[in-house]
């Protein structure tokens, strides 16, 4: 039998009045109001139309069915007495002719409320997921999502990018996060490793003379939940220029993402291109975090004059302060401000207040009262000012300071433009660091990224005539209101620097080699500068990613749930394995990126 539908469920307006027309959808709920009355709400994808019973012919053809059964009903529009201008079928209704069912739902209870799902037990939403889906709010995530990817391809498109599929069955490398792996049927006790990212695929792409690349990129990590992180499976606008400066790849996002954030955004507004660009360490200083949202108006302080003020915890420490100006909060949001930035920071906050008097008041003042004058001017304090304090190690003071200004910033009438959206750039990353755990030089954020000086100044840290610390890297984050919504760089091409940069942190050629031979092979064979970014992943974590997908966010994130596998189990519980004698243990981009057969390991 095959059924046609003359309109949807979101389709009839008035002037539809008096022809006869097919529907065909589930049957969302019916309100029996007499023995020949009744009111049933049809809907399919695009929306839900009312029938109204009015006999008891068709009262009886209707009873039987169970709710969420899908059913076709054919009948006449007219004109609704009652109107709902809420609805975009508000005005009509369909008084039908006949019915048939479709699908019959078998159960007279379901496992939740479809249009209220949203307030269903979270496993119970996953195992019924396909009636989840239903609720037209849930759905609507899923279409938003197809509509952003539709506008990023078309604007990728029309600059030039071509889209490529890289391979998902790859070989492991290392890349921060642990492999998802999968069996290889012929080669008993050996795996295939899921791409935690494109990154090699694609710089073997720019070696190979394609010139711009783009992809919606799946990508897999193996990794806990956080709070800003999403684990299992996730999707990236992933791209690579050839002969591109940073200044490049800044200007094609420029361009692509705006219109996206105001199309589809919660928010109309945001700033404007060019953005604006932030040094690391400034951004570190002034907002106490690489991530900073620039929608709220405060920022750090040094308060080094308050080192010697007689409090041990500040004694020879760094010390930063966040001051709000006409503070009227009451003690205890103040202790729960302390408590809640002492949680999430890991460090202690302590504060005091200058009052309406011109006094200190509450908190440290008694050790800040005999350095009053010198305070006050250094933070420049008036009349109920608060004064937000961190101490300790240069990074602990400031990530502490950081979450008392977002708290404050979020919390505090009148530092904060919420209904925006404040994009900035965040350059000149360090390329090393000393590891907290190591107490050893570590690349800092990517060890792939080109530093700024080139060669030259890996040689001077090599002869000692520099510290290795101050060296920067062409690095680069894309932040939009405290999130960090894209990383890149421009990549090192060069083998004679990468291995240079590699042996600074104790690894030499040799492990170069080993680790990352196809990019490294390829290299010698004259590889083009070439820079790119990956708009991706951060968002909502675990299971909520899918469920709640939030549009503040998913214009670029998209990101999505991978349902459990049994891929861990096999992780932990089957032998690592060698890789075969007959295979060439190259990262697999050599024999993979024109889609040959991958190599299981």
């Amino acid at each position: 039998m095959t059924q046609s539908r003359t309109h949807n469920c979101g389709e009839l307006r008035l002037a539809d009045a008096g022809k006869t027309v097919t529907l065909a959808g589930w049957l969302e709920n019916m309100r029996e109001v007499g023995s020949n009355l009744a009111f049933v709400v049809l809907r399919d994808f695009y929306g839900t139309t009312q029938v109204v019973i009015e006999s008891e012919e068709m009262m009886q053809a209707f009873k039987p069915i169970n709710r969420e059964s899908t059913i076709s009903v054919t009948g006449v529009v007219r004109e609704r007495t009652s109107k709902n201008p809420k609805q975009p079928t508000g005005e009509i209704e369909v008084v039908p002719e006949s019915v048939s069912v479709l699908g019959r739902c078998r159960y007279n209870a379901l496992p939740f409320e479809i249009n209220r799902s949203k307030e269903a037990d979270e496993n119970q939403r996953l195992k019924y997921r396909y009636l989840d889906l239903r609720n037209p709010e849930v759905k609507k995530n899923i279409i938003l999502r197809s509509n952003v990817v539709a506008d990023l391809r078309r604007s990728m498109t029309e600059r030039g990018f071509l889209e490529i599929t890289t391979p998902i069955l790859t070989s492991s490398s290392p890349e921060g996060a642990r492999d998802y792996l999968v069996p290889a049927r012929n080669h008993p006790g050996k795996f295939y490793a899921l791409p935690q990212a494109p990154q090699q695929f694609k710089q073997l792409l720019m070696t190979s003379g394609f010139d711009r690349y783009f992809q919606i990129a799946p990508c897999f990590r193996d990794e806990d939940a956080r709070a800003d992180r999403s684990p299992g499976e996730f999707y990236q606008l992933d791209m690579e220029m050839a002969f591109a400066t940073q200044d490049d790849v800044f200007a094609v996002l420029e361009d692509v993402l705006p219109p996206v954030f105001t199309k589809y955004g919660k928010y109309k507004a945001a700033s404007a291109a060019p953005f604006r660009r932030i040094s690391f360490r400034e951004s570190m200083d002034r907002y106490g975090s690489d991530k900073p949202d620039l929608r709220i108006d405060l920022e750090l302080t040094d308060a080094a004059c308050l080192q010697d003020c007689g409090f041990e915890p500040f004694a020879g420490q760094t010390v930063k302060a966040v001051v709000v100006p006409d503070f009227h909060k009451t003690r205890k949001f103040i202790d729960k401000l302390c408590a809640e930035a002492e949680m999430l920071s890991g460090g202690k906050a302590y504060w005091f207040r200058l009052d309406e008097n011109g006094e200190l008041v509450g908190g440290i003042s008694k050790f800040v009262a005999e350095k009053k004058d010198e305070v006050i001017e250094k933070l420049g304090l008036t009349k109920n000012s608060f004064v937000a304090l961190a101490a300790g190690k240069y990074g602990a003071a400031v990530k502490t300071a950081g979450v008392l200004r977002k708290l404050l910033g979020a919390q505090v009438e009148g530092h904060m433009d919420a209904e925006r959206y404040e994009f900035c750039w965040i350059v000149d990353f360090p390329m090393y660091e000393i590891g907290e755990e190591s107490g050893e030089l570590e690349f800092c954020h990517n060890p792939f990224s080109m530093p700024q000086g080139g060669l030259e100044a890996l040689e001077r840290a090599h002869r000692g005539e520099i510290d290795p610390l101050t060296i920067n890297a062409y690095q680069y984050d894309l932040v939009c209101n405290g999130v960090e919504l894209s990383s890149g760089a421009v990549r090192n091409h060069d083998p004679e620097i990468m291995i240079r940069a590699f042996e600074l942190v104790g690894l030499g050629e040799a492990d170069v080699k080993a680790k990352f031979p196809a990019m490294y092979n390829a290299f010698c064979y004259g590889a083009p500068p070439h820079a790119g970014i990956a708009t991706s992943r951060t968002a909502s974590h675990s299971k909520r990613t899918a469920i709640m997908f939030q549009p503040h966010f998913c214009l670029l994130i998209i990101s999505f749930l991978i349902w459990k596998t049994y891929i861990s189990y096999l992780r932990a519980r089957l032998p690592k394995a060698e890789v075969p004698p007959t295979y060439n243990h190259t990262y697999p981009g050599a024999q993979t990126l024109l889609l040959l057969y991958p190599h299981p390991v």
